[in-house]
C-alpha cells in the first residue's frame, strides 16, 4: 500500500452531527507514514499522475463533475495547496474560481447567485478557492447580515449542496487548519521577502484580531454543513508536504469513488480495420 493511501482520513473528516473540536486538532500534526519530505513529494507526484487518469476519463465520460471547495484562514495555503494538487493535470477538464468581495451586481441577487453560476460544468474537476461559505464566515463575524439571515443561510448552503449531488456532482469541503502562531510567522515571512511582499495586505491584521471569532464561526458551518454527501474535512496544514498530499488524497478517493469510465464509441471499431485507415 503507497504512504498516500495509508493516510487516516477517519481523523480529518467531520461526520455529520458531531463537533468538529477545532481546538483539539493539531495544525501541525502529520501522520506516521513511514516518508520523509521528499519520498511525500514523489507521492504527491505518483498521485496527481492517478487523478490526472480519473480526471480524463471523468472528462470523457461527461456525466458527472467534482467540485473541491478550499476554505482557510489567512496564509493557510489555499493557492499552494492548488498548484500542488492540480499540477499535471488537463487544464481543459479543470478550472479554479477564487471569490473575492461581491461585486454591486452580486450584492442585489441572492448570496447563492454568483456561486451556481460558477459551479464546475459536468466532466469537468472545479476548485473554489474561497466559497460560498464566507457568508457564514466573515459576513458573521462582521455582522454584515443579521443573526436570523446567517442562521438560514446554513440550511440554503446545505440544500444547495444537495441540489449539486443529486446532479451529479460531487461537493468535497476542505478546512486547510492552522495555529495563530503560524499565520504570525507567515504574515512576517511576507513582510521580510521581496517576492512575497504582494501577497500582504495591511487589512489582514485587522482580521487577525477576530481571530477567535473566525474559528467560532469556522466550528459552526463545520458542524452545521458537513453531510454524508458533501463531508467536510480538517487537513492540518503547516507541515505543508502533509497538507497536500492528504488534500490530493481526498481528491483522489473522490475520483475513485465515482469510477467514471470512457464511453462506449457509437460506431463499431471492427468497422475500421488497419487497412481502412491509410
Amino acid at each position: 500500500m503507497s504512504a498516500i493511501d495509508r493516510i487516516d482520513l477517519e481523523r480529518l473528516v467531520v461526520r455529520p452531527g458531531t463537533d468538529p473540536n477545532l481546538a483539539d486538532r493539531d495544525p501541525g500534526w502529520a501522520q506516521d507514514l513511514g516518508i520523509g519530505k521528499k519520498e511525500g513529494r514523489e507521492e504527491l507526484e505518483a498521485a496527481v499522475d492517478r487523478i490526472a487518469g480519473l480526471q480524463e476519463r471523468l472528462f470523457a465520460e461527461g456525466r458527472r463533475a467534482v467540485l473541491l471547495v478550499l476554505q482557510a484562514m489567512d496564509t493557510g495555503g489555499k493557492d499552494s495547496t492548488i498548484r500542488a494538487v492540480t499540477r499535471g493535470l488537463n487544464p481543459q477538464g479543470c478550472r479554479v474560481v477564487g471569490f473575492k468581495a461581491p461585486s454591486r451586481a452580486e450584492l442585489a441577487r441572492d448570496f447563492l447567485w454568483r456561486v451556481h453560476a460558477e459551479v464546475p460544468p459536468k466532466g469537468t474537476v472545479g476548485i473554489f478557492n474561497r466559497s460560498h461559505y464566507e457568508d457564514v464566515l466573515i459576513v458573521k463575524v462582521h455582522g454584515w447580515a443579521p443573526p436570523d439571515v446567517i442562521e438560514r443561510r446554513y440550511d440554503h448552503i446545505n440544500a444547495f449542496e444537495r441540489l449539486l449531488h443529486d446532479g451529479g456532482t460531487r461537493v468535497v469541503k476542505v478546512m486547510l487548519h492552522i495555529s495563530k502562531d503560524y499565520q504570525l510567522q507567515q504574515l512576517r515571512e511576507r513582510v521580510e521577502t521581496p517576492e512575497k511582499r504582494w501577497k500582504f495586505n495591511p487589512d489582514d491584521l485587522a482580521e487577525r484580531e477576530l481571530w477567535d471569532r473566525y474559528h467560532e464561526a469556522y466550528e459552526t458551518a463545520l458542524a452545521r454543513c458537513s453531510t454524508a454527501a458533501s463531508p467536510w474535512y480538517v487537513v492540518p496544514a503547516e507541515t505543508k508536504w502533509f497538507r497536500n498530499l492528504a488534500v490530493a488524497r481526498i481528491l483522489l478517493d473522490t475520483l475513485r469513488e465515482m469510477d467514471p469510465q470512457y464511453p462506449e464509441p457509437s460506431w463499431d471499431p471492427g468497422d475500421f480495420t488497419a487497412s481502412r485507415l491509410r
